[in-house]
């Protein structure tokens, strides 16, 4: 997830990104309808689930076979401060069954979790590590024995190391030929009882933080877009990282659906952040530059999935330092979704910036001409702003412009920091407002026709962050990370998820508790 995403994360990209904080009365909108679980499609036609990751959660970071990854390099660069980095995490590498059991208490109809690709190919290519496919093996027939749908991301901002030492990964076209190796063993081994495969996770995040801003892993940018970077281009490495990311999920998808769909009826697809984005004024130019923020920040990514090709916009404003795909590349690219993944936290609104474009030394951002802005209102800072309208108007755009596609929220939570203190943090209000507030708010753009199949929490435990580790959290259990143990406690939010799930209403719970 992008904190914003795996999330304390989510905060600190908004200030990346130009935003300005607008203070006074924001559009809050919390649920407060009588709705249910039984008001929504019933399992497997709609799931309710919560996500993960696995450099996020599993540790175990140099163990039976396991290689570094370009997270483990980047949190190792001393980012977020001394022994803050993923080594251990959660330990879930030898808690799964533990985990997995607390997902069974908690009524979980799904869970989200990824694949470390140096895990199961240490040196990216090449050779397969028994023991991480046998982890993976033992995770998926925990769930499937505890009749939890398994959802698997491919690619969660974890090239192995190896392969950004030998090609600059996502900057080389021969990832696409290894990735599509990796999802290939992947969907071997472990496809029989998979069913839902995202090739990336928020992927126009990944491009924007890792080589405009500098600020995900594998950290590249180019004064004066980003600092502390060793390397890089933001002018052109977002556009290329891109690129070949669209490339591979195209190659992974072909490979999935002509080698292993008809037997093993899975769906792939493809997982983006979305903002909700309403213009700042009626004004024709902020008008104009919601849409011009809509082709950068979402089009960018969907309309190659679906049409076959970037938006105009961007091949107008980009110009050479887009890429352009060639007749075959597009055919393959069109339609090769099966399902969108969709992660949201929040609504911005847009303000032209035509001065942007007055340089010609831009960004990616820069290019968008254009400044996102959060109406904060009262809520806590470091916390979000509770607007279910941004989602619905996100699911109502995809329903417009592309044609309704199926769609999982993947990514859905409230931040707050990490307290040593058990009992704050177990009495986390703020989160159940928040998830009741977008799940009700989901339920209304369902009865509006959109095709959403899933809602996943962020995150179903504490874990390690993107962009601070492990001092934000946005998870349902509470894990001491200074108890050698890792003990898990189920928060409040964990107790009302519960709840709801096993078909008691929103009002019932709240008025018992």
């Amino acid at each position: 997830m992008w904190r914003i995403g795996c999330h304390g994360y989510y905060s600190l990209l908004i200030v990346v990104l130009h935003v300005i904080v607008l203070r006074g009365s924001a559009s809050v909108q919390i649920a407060t309808a009588n709705y249910s679980r039984d008001d929504f499609p019933p399992a497997p036609h709609f799931v309710f689930g919560a996500g993960t990751s696995a450099y996020q959660v599993e540790g175990a970071a140099f163990e039976d076979g396991r290689t570094p990854s370009i997270w483990d390099t980047f949190a190792h660069s001393g980012r977020f401060g001394d022994n803050n980095n993923g080594d251990i995490a959660c330990d879930m590498y030898h808690k799964y069954k533990e985990d997995v059991q607390l997902m069974v208490d908690t009524g979980l109809e799904a869970f989200r979790f990824s694949i470390s690709w140096s895990r199961v190919i240490p040196n990216g290519r090449g050779p397969v590590n028994p023991k991480g496919v046998q982890y993976y093996n033992s995770l998926i027939n925990e769930l499937i024995r505890h009749g939890i749908q398994p959802h698997v991301t491919l690619f969660h901002y974890d090239v192995p190391q190896e392969l950004e030492d030998e090609y600059g990964g996502w900057l080389g076209r021969k990832i696409v030929k290894d990735f599509t190796a990796f999802a290939d063993v992947c969907f071997r081994e472990f496809g029989d009882r998979v069913s839902y495969w995202s090739t990336m996770n928020e992927a126009n995040v990944f491009v924007m933080g890792g080589y405009d801003l500098g600020i995900f892993p594998p950290g590249r940018c180019s004064a004066p877009f980003g600092s502390n970077c060793t390397g890089g281009s933001s002018a052109t490495e977002p556009y290329i990282a891109t690129h070949n990311i669209l490339l591979a999920h195209a190659s992974t998808a072909r490979l999935y659906k002509e080698k292993y769909q008809a037997k093993q009826h899975g769906l792939i697809g493809l997982d983006i952040l979305t903002y909700g984005l309403v213009p700042l004024t009626n004004s024709t130019e902020d008008v104009k530059a919601a849409e011009r923020v809509h082709d950068f920040f979402h089009g960018w990514f969907l309309n190659p999935l679906v049409f076959g090709d970037y938006p105009e916009s961007m091949k107008k404003i980009a110009g050479s330092r887009l890429p352009s795909f060639t007749p075959h590349q597009s055919k393959l690219l069109k339609g090769s979704c099966d399902f969108f993944g969709l992660n949201h936290y929040r609504t911005m609104y847009i303000k032209d910036d035509p001065d942007s474009l007055k340089t010609n030394q831009r960004d990616y951002l820069g290019d968008m001409a254009a400044k996102m802005l959060s109406k904060q209102g009262h809520v806590p800072s470091g916390q979000f702003p509770i607007d279910p309208a941004g989602l619905q108007i996100v699911l109502e755009h995809l329903k417009e412009v592309y044609s309704n596609p199926p769609v999982f929220i993947y990514e859905n939570g409230q931040m707050t920091y990490h307290n040593t203190s058990l009992d704050a943090s177990l009495n986390d209000t703020s989160r159940v407002e928040y998830m009741e507030a977008f799940m009700g708010g989901l339920l209304e753009a369902m009865k509006n026709g959109s095709n959403a199949k899933g809602y996943f929490v962020w995150s179903f435990m504490d874990l390690f962050e993107l962009f601070d580790g492990l001092k934000s959290t946005f998870g349902l259990y509470y894990v001491d990370f200074n108890d050698p143990d890792l003990n898990r406690y189920a928060k409040f939010s964990a107790h009302w998820y519960s709840s709801f799930l096993r078909g008691r209403t929103i009002n019932q719970y709240l008025q018992d508790h």
